[in-house]
């Protein structure tokens, strides 16, 4: 990613501060695992790497299905136009292929597409459908789809397809859409699909009396998550039973099957999803896209299995974008710089339609506003702004990293107007006493001025000061930028969450099975993407029933054979609120286990202990019985051995939703050094200190954290998708959206802390979110800090070169 000028950089004399000495990892299994009484909190390896890491599990691509056909979809070119005529003859007695739908197809047989967060009351929600109908509304809208025996006919296909579009003026970006008198997306309709405001106390009085207010208006990219793996689905429609059988490539397999089944018009009994290993999700993964239902109709037409999977440049119109805000706040504060209040506008860059979560990433980002900080009165207003681009949706951090973005930059300017290090405002309003209500949340546990001191700790152990003064003695700019953040997880109450909007329930349910031989297994409805769930699952069970962790075994993704989960995996849910229901019905299988044990030793189940697999009795150890005696005992031979009273089967069951979600917290530290010629800026150093409640395994919790940082980084230096003057996409693929490689980051050092949720039994909380959150606040604090000489003010993300030098030269010309 970065050019031949960063050489220079990377051949710096200052040392890079290594993380602390690396911990040893300790395997699940042999002679030196950990007992199954200390597994939560063991650095054990991961459970699920050893198939991965020998290619020897299955994504989506490399299901095969007999008698599998292969589609591609014809996408739009233009931005806005009417379609006037589609001519699919030639596509269709092209040989070898098999079925070709266009959008009438798709609005005779399916109803919209679903929205499922539904946050402002009357808001103009555009019928959707999952392919275009009457005209094209952004540059890769589907217009028609074609099954054949393989890709590459499927594309010759899509060739012959003649499409007679009328073009029409698009709705380029926030200004065209604001603009009364310019186009409009949807004909009859301004481009504000709704407006909501968020409020908290008295927000005009604290303004009036404010000794000092500071204001900006902060820009932020459009991005997406872009996992390594594409999205994909083979889905096949069975001619004779009418069951549709489908693979996809889903965070929420239970959602899916269940919007499946609204849009399609299918009972969910004959709909069965299957998710096999995700190559990442990031949240893109956890939205409900057309092509599964043009998969769908495509099978149904040809009587056939079909897959489509989405290649790279086409993920960059047909995968949802997100970030893309406008922010106009302000702060109001004394002298002394206790904050009053907050007060701003969010102005949500959508699509031309709203994507599976509506506006909600829009209207996390203002309800979060106020963050980390004891803010009594504040107001934040959501304009949710339609434009000729594709859908919103979901990725990593959903809206806090710009609700985090406008208090950190706020705390930045308040800082310089009252001449105070931007940490010792910080100090002075980080909220102390808990729970806490916040605009919109009760923030239940938490120790944010021990997060911000282990952050500042942490600098000094490493020597960063002494490096930047060194650096700068070299005439050299760099820098140290904090940004603290809070992170909504644990994701669970479906009631609020219904009364807010959403559409679904958040409840999980949890299954843990011991088998005959005494193995263990957990059927869980959550899913792994690369986070490490079936490891932290995994120890959850195995700690709480007392066996050894290489007898657990995790199952997931097929809606045949594991629980309802009604949210699936996404707002840093999956071991937080998964880990919590597998305790409770692990908790139930042990009890059942103790019961029959103590009829198998003739011994009351309260002198009972259980370790390492095997139930004795206290005090004497050679009074015994085996998990495998066990599970004899309750399937095989159970005559003389199961209680008349104990039913056959060993199984725990638990249906779990918190009264609250958890709220983690973060500060992310940034060195960067910045080339004042180029404008280019390099992270040095990184350091995240946070705390996510009980950690089940802090191998696992660091791999969350420098995943997060990692994106974070992206987004603030690298990461954004343009559109040029008519409204057309310039990104050519990962050449065009500049993803960071492992040469531009450094070692990410982590702290932890651990103060337990206070509405999650095992207080557990979620961690997926933490590195991205406060990454673009600390690196613009860093390299304003690396540029304190000169007044610059950074309002846009990602930070790029060019934007840089700009500000640099008009810093340096005034």
């Amino acid at each position: 990613m970065l050019d031949n000028v960063s050489e220079p950089l990377r051949q710096s004399k200052v040392a890079v501060a290594a993380d602390d000495p690396p911990q040893s990892n300790l395997p699940a299994s042999g002679p030196d695992a950990p007992s199954a009484d200390t597994l939560i909190g063991a650095r054990v390896l991961r459970t699920e790497d050893p198939k991965i890491l020998t290619g020897r599990t299955q994504y989506i691509d490399d299901i095969v299905v007999p008698g599998m056909v292969h589609a591609a979809v014809l996408r739009s070119p233009h931005p806005a136009a009417r379609i006037l005529g589609i001519d699919t003859s030639a596509a269709v007695a092209l040989p070898g292929v098999y079925a070709v739908i266009t959008g009438a197809d798709v609005l005779a047989r399916c109803q919209q597409q679903p929205v499922i967060w539904q946050m402002i009351p009357g808001q103009f929600i555009p019928e959707h459908y999952a392919m275009a109908t009457d005209g094209v509304r952004w540059v890769g809208q589907p217009v028609a789809a074609v099954a054949a025996i393989d890709r590459y006919v499927a594309e010759d296909a899509l060739e012959l397809i003649t499409v007679d579009y009328e073009q029409l003026p698009a709705v380029t970006g926030i200004d065209v859409a604001l603009d009364p008198d310019g186009p409009q997306v949807w004909e009859g309709h301004d481009n504000i699909s709704g407006v909501t405001t968020v409020p908290k106390g008295d927000v005009e009085a604290a303004f009036d009396n404010a000794d000092v207010v500071v204001r900006t208006t902060l820009d932020y990219g459009r991005q997406m998550g872009t996992p390594l793996e594409t999205r994909g689905t083979v889905a096949t429609w069975d001619p004779f039973t009418d069951e549709l059988d489908i693979w996809m490539g889903s965070q929420a397999p239970n959602l899916a099957r269940d919007l499946l089944g609204d849009v399609l018009g299918i009972p969910v009994d004959k709909i069965r999803v299957r998710v096999p290993r995700l190559g990442g999700g990031f949240g893109n993964k956890f939205d409900f896209y057309g092509e599964d239902i043009i998969a769908a109709l495509l099978s149904r037409a040809c009587g056939r299995p079909v897959k489509l999977i989405e290649d790279r440049l086409e993920s960059f119109v047909a995968t949802v974008h997100s970030r893309n805000q406008r922010l106009d706040v302000e702060m109001a504060a004394t002298k002394d710089g206790k904050i009053l209040g907050l007060r701003g506008t969010v102005y949500q860059l959508l699509g031309a339609v709203l994507g599976t979560v509506g506006v909600g990433p829009a209207w996390a980002a203002t309800a979060i506003m106020t963050g980390p900080y004891d803010i009594p009165n504040a107001s934040v207003t959501l304009k949710a702004v339609l434009t000729n681009r594709p859908p919103y949706g979901s990725y990593r951090g959903w809206g806090q990293p710009k609700g985090c973005f406008a208090h950190e930059r706020l705390i930045e300017a308040l800082a310089r107007k009252i001449n105070k290090p931007a940490n010792e405002i910080r100090r002075l309003n980080l909220i102390r006493e808990f729970p806490y209500l916040s605009q919109v949340f009760l923030f239940d546990s938490g120790d944010y001025l021990g997060c911000l001191a282990q952050a500042e700790n942490a600098v000094e152990e490493l020597g960063w000061r002494e490096q930047v003064e060194q650096a700068r003695a070299h005439g050299r700019s760099v820098g140290i930028g904090y940004g603290f953040h809070v992170e909504i997880t644990a994701f669970g109450p479906s009631r609020i969450m219904n009364a807010a909007g959403l559409q679904h329930a958040t409840f999980d349910e949890e299954i843990v099975r011991m088998d005959s031989s005494g193995g263990v297994t957990v059927y869980t409805g959550q899913i792994g993407m690369g986070q490490g769930l079936e490891t932290a699952l995994a120890q959850v069970a195995a700690q709480t029933l007392g066996v050894p962790l290489e007898t657990v075994t995790v199952v997931q993704g097929d809606t045949d054979s594991c629980p309802y989960t009604g949210y699936g995996t996404g707002a840093s849910r999956g071991a937080a609120i998964g880990g919590a229901t597998t305790a409770a019905a692990s908790e139930i299988l042990r009890e059942k286990i103790i019961r029959v044990a103590g009829a198998m030793l003739e011994a009351d189940p309260r002198d009972l202990q259980v370790r390492d697999g095997v139930v004795s009795v206290v005090g004497a150890p050679s009074r015994s019985v085996s998990m495998k005696q066990i599970g004899d005992a309750s399937y095989r031979r159970l005559l003389g051995k199961l209680p008349e009273d104990e039913s056959p089967v060993l199984e725990g069951r638990k249906v779990f939703e918190p009264e609250n979600v958890a709220f983690s917290n973060g500060c992310s530290v940034a060195m960067i050094e910045v080339d004042r010629d180029t404008g280019k800026s390099m992270v040095l150093n990184y350091l995240v200190a946070h705390d996510c409640g009980t950690v089940i395994n802090p191998m696992l919790v660091d791999g969350q954290v420098h995943g997060g940082a990692v994106q974070g980084i992206g987004g603030a230096l690298y990461e954004e998708i343009t559109y040029d003057g008519e409204g057309v996409p310039e990104v050519d693929g990962l050449f065009g959206y500049l993803v960071p490689s492992a040469a531009d980051v450094p070692r990410i050092a982590t702290r932890h802390i651990e103060t337990p949720a206070g509405s999650v039994p095992g207080g557990f909380k979620g961690v997926g979110e933490c590195g991205t959150i406060g990454a673009a606040s600390a690196i613009v604090a860093a390299i304003e800090n690396a540029l304190e000489d000169l007044p610059i003010d950074i309002t846009t993300i990602p930070v790029t070169p060019s934007r840089l030098r700009a500000l640099i030269e008009r810093a340096e010309r005034s």
